[in-house]
């Protein structure tokens, strides 16, 4: 029997409150505190987590924070007062891991968004920020979901960093005007 679209997305929307309604305050405004502090702010992740982090970067980037995705050609070197902002739902991707120690190795500050608190990238970041999401090769006490693979962990970090950008835009009160004045105007 096929499923409705009305019935999949009201069960989708159902997971998404049940992942948000346990993401810890307190790690949220960690990390927005870490933002707003920082010098400049880079952010790495791959495949569908990495899209997050790239839209983050973008966001940052329009909120007026320096902001930067790894991979790209001109991203600046990290350093101290610098902060380094992974996405790693399963805790264990080794050149994540990598990515992270250099980031220790050059002075710059470490946060890891993942659905495995107790995972090596966490363990060796500043902080983290626990999403209690499936996640792609992760396990332990997460909001089930019947999405396929990491689907529930990527869109719900998706809203986690769509809702930091309003917190940041109410900390530095921003509109839609400040960010909207910074988005690229060659397109």
């Amino acid at each position: 029997m096929t499923r409705s679209f009305s019935a999949i997305s009201a069960a989708v929307a159902d997971e998404l409150h049940a992942v948000m309604k346990r993401v810890d305050e307190h790690e949220v405004q960690g990390l927005l505190d870490r933002l707003l502090a920082a010098q400049r702010v880079v952010l790495v992740g791959v495949g569908r987590e990495g899209l997050t982090a790239r839209g983050f970067a973008m966001r940052l980037a329009h909120a007026g924070i320096d902001a930067h995705w790894v991979w790209d050609d001109t991203t600046p070197p990290v350093g101290d007062g610098d902060l380094v902002v992974a996405v790693s739902g399963s805790g264990r991707i080794p050149h994540i891991e990598a990515v992270m120690s250099n980031a220790r190795d050059a002075g710059a500050a470490t946060v890891v968004v993942t659905a495995a608190p107790d995972g090596v990238t966490a363990a060796a970041a500043d902080a983290r920020v626990f999403v209690p999401a499936t996640a792609y090769l992760a396990s332990g006490d997460l909001v089930k979901s019947i999405q396929p693979m990491g689907s529930l962990f990527e869109q719900s970090t998706f809203v986690l960093f769509d809702s930091l950008i309003l917190m940041l835009m109410d900390e530095r009160e921003l509109n839609f005007s400040d960010l909207a004045a910074r988005h690229r105007n060659i397109e």
